[in-house]
């Protein structure tokens, strides 16, 4: 039987993810797995709990949204530890990639009994973080925006903080010039924003990237030229199904490596978590994560 070790997210400790995990906690306990506890004091902090429990053998369970699931899964990365997700957070847009259940018996089974599955991680280098390893996406733009405006907001969660920062953001946002290296092959960009996507979802739910795999050895590469802000808003309503990319402002490229630049100081995120500007490297690590789904 599994014996599990639950991070809980310091944000979400006393509510959100407590109360995610109560209902199954009392499922795999019932089943007869052994369940500890950490809530964390930081991101920094969960990583550390999460390596020391890896290192036992034990699976690790990121209790919370896609920052805590992208700071724990970053941290077991390339390690052999296996990741498991209990969702608790506005987004939870990996567990989403990943197919998870929302219903707790049913994620209890995929906990105890799923074998573990390889999936694809991000390498991110810039000069604030000198290698973190996320498992989403890298966004660059007014989406980067938006998340800080999302992630700021106190009274509303899920979708609707990330609509009205979204909001925001488009309001004051001018098109900045970006200078992408793919691979090694140059290209020049002018718009809102470019994403490296290894999930295909960001945003609470938005399919940024319909034809991205977690499991490909490729991030998918999603550009959005600037366009009128009435024809913007009604892309970013595309973004529910993914119908955005057959518009003739949106370019997909696809890489292993890619490194963004900006003409001016453009913020960037990765897992929900908006702390920097540009540049910023981002490079896939193939099948570097164990993970439960």
């Amino acid at each position: 039987m599994r014996q599990f070790t639950a991070v809980v997210n310091p944000t979400a400790g006393a509510s959100a993810g407590a109360a995610a995990l109560l209902g199954v906690a009392r499922l795999l306990r019932e089943a007869g797995a052994e369940l500890e506890t950490a809530y964390s004091r930081s991101l920094d902090h969960a990583r550390q709990v999460a390596r020391e429990a890896g290192e036992q053998g034990r699976v690790v369970l990121a209790v919370g949204g896609d920052g805590m699931a992208g700071a724990i899964g970053g941290a077991l990365s390339g390690t052999g530890a296996v990741l498991g997700l209990v969702p608790a957070g506005r987004g939870n847009d990996f567990a989403r990639a990943l197919g998870l259940p929302a219903d707790a018996q049913a994620l209890a089974e995929v906990l105890l009994h799923a074998d573990p599955r390889s999936v694809d991680t991000i390498e991110v280098t810039s000069a604030v973080h000198d290698r973190t390893v996320v498992l989403g996406s890298v966004y660059a733009g007014v989406d980067a925006l938006a998340n800080l405006h999302a992630n700021r907001a106190r009274l509303l969660r899920g979708s609707a903080s990330y609509y009205l920062g979204g909001l925001r953001a488009v309001t004051g946002w001018r098109a900045a010039r970006y200078r992408l290296t793919l691979d090694g092959e140059e290209h020049l960009h002018r718009g809102y924003t470019a994403v490296a996507a290894n999930s295909g979802y960001y945003g609470s739910g938005r399919l940024i990237a319909p034809d991205a795999r977690i499991d490909d050895g490729l991030l998918d590469v999603v550009l959005i030229a600037e366009a009128p802000r009435r024809l913007f808003f009604s892309l970013m309503n595309d973004l529910d199904t993914g119908a955005h990319v057959h518009r003739p402002q949106v370019r997909i490229l696809r890489a292993e490596e890619i490194r963004i630049e900006a003409d001016r100081a453009v913020p960037y995120g990765a897992d929900g978590e908006v702390d920097a500007a540009l540049p910023v490297t981002a490079r896939v690590l193939p099948g570097a994560l164990r993970v439960l789904g």
